[in-house]
């Protein structure tokens, strides 16, 4: 449906099974009105057949809406003979609720105007009654009721679109996360994997078991690399099964996993360090996920750009915020070279999803990453 309320169609505002339902309604109505009007007289059953097909072209082709009501007006003035006392007027104040209801309110209420001054015509010059005050106010209840159905529907259409709006945001916002997950996890494993698969050549030749431990090193990184692979793309899943429910269970990394991933550097060679401050024990799990995650970017970046050089990694924790700096003696130019910025982009997205930020730049011993995020996981950025 769409969003707009001044665009939406018949076909969404009605079902196609009410429009005969409205059309044989209006039709008794004019024809409830004609009997009285001209006993045997054709032009009555004439003026009734008009108004019947131009309140049906008005309900099945709404392309020409005025045109339509005046003509169903017309005919019904022609059968109602100026007599207040004729039923046939009713059908005026259906046309003029269905306008607002169905059209749209501007149409609704030129054709209200219109009739209105039908009505007083009537009453003050042709046949003078008092009985057309009633449909005066009878045509303007009818109006004022169909604005308010109107409003209603224009306000259940927007909520729709927002709610629309809202899930397609939803979705995007999930893929992004996905898509932060497969870059860090597999830039990390290849880059450390690749590491240990140069040991390995480097070694080969003169100490074998090096080599080896190398390479079945290389070998378990790239199985738990599938292994998060698969949990991360089983999140794209729709449908639950037993796959997709140990991937919703498995437990994801946090800050207690740093010292793991900084021996899974050391031991391909890598000069990284590691320092702890602080109690850690109590970080909530999306900010140990997001250190964890930022920590394993930075060090996959300083060891893609700056191989075998000392880089320095130290968390604190205190004074209502958590700290992570990885110091790397790499050269600027090397790792913010045009490119090789999705890694930067992915880390200042999960620190400013927790209300946090993340700079990557030039500082400290060349390059120096350093990710601040509050302590309360609550806390999120302002969309």
């Amino acid at each position: 449906m769409s969003g707009d309320p001044e665009r939406l169609t018949s076909r969404e505002l009605v079902p196609s099974r009410i429009k005969p339902i409205a059309v044989a309604g209006f039709a008794v109505i004019v024809a409830g009105g004609a009997l009285p009007g001209y006993p045997g007289a054709p032009a009555a059953a004439v003026a009734a057949l008009v108004a019947v097909a131009a309140a049906a072209a008005l309900v099945y082709v709404p392309r020409l809406p005025l045109l339509a009501a005046a003509v169903a007006t017309a005919a019904i003035a022609v059968e109602g003979d100026a007599l207040s006392s004729d039923i046939g007027w009713l059908a005026a104040c259906l046309l003029a609720g269905w306008c607002v209801i169905v059209v749209s309110q501007r149409v609704g209420l030129i054709y209200w105007a219109a009739i209105m001054i039908l009505f007083a015509v009537e009453w003050l010059w042709i046949r003078p009654d008092p009985g057309w005050g009633a449909w005066l106010a009878g045509s303007t209840l009818t109006v004022l009721f169909a604005l308010m159905i109107r409003h209603q529907i224009d306000l259940n259409a927007q909520l729709r679109a927002a709610q629309a709006g809202l899930a397609a945001r939803a979705r995007i916002q999930e893929r992004n996360r996905i898509a932060r997950e497969l870059h860090d996890v597999i830039g990390h494993t290849l880059v450390v994997s690749l590491l240990h698969v140069q040991s390995a050549r480097l070694a080969v030749e003169h100490d074998p078991a090096d080599a080896a431990r190398a390479l079945a090193e290389a070998e378990r990184l790239g199985r738990e690399c599938l292994a998060e692979v698969r949990m991360t793309v089983g999140m794209l899943r729709e449908d639950e099964g037993p796959a997709a429910g140990e991937a919703a269970t498995a437990p994801l990394p946090g800050v207690e996993a740093l010292p793991a991933l900084v021996e899974q550097f050391q031991s391909a060679g890598a000069d990284v360090t590691l320092t702890m401050q602080g109690d850690t024990g109590g970080l909530p799990v999306t900010t140990g996920l997001a250190v964890y995650r930022i920590a394993q970017e930075a060090l996959t970046n300083a060891a893609k750009h700056a191989p075998g050089r000392p880089t320095a990694v130290r968390l604190s924790v205190g004074a209502g915020r958590v700290t992570l700096t990885a110091d790397s003696r790499a050269e600027p130019g090397s790792v913010a070279r045009p490119g090789n910025g999705l890694g930067v982009v992915s880390m200042r997205e999960r620190a400013e999803s927790l209300g946090g930020t993340c700079e990557a730049g030039p500082g400290g011993q060349g390059w120096l990453v350093r990710a601040t995020l509050p302590l309360d996981a609550s806390l999120r950025a302002a969309p």
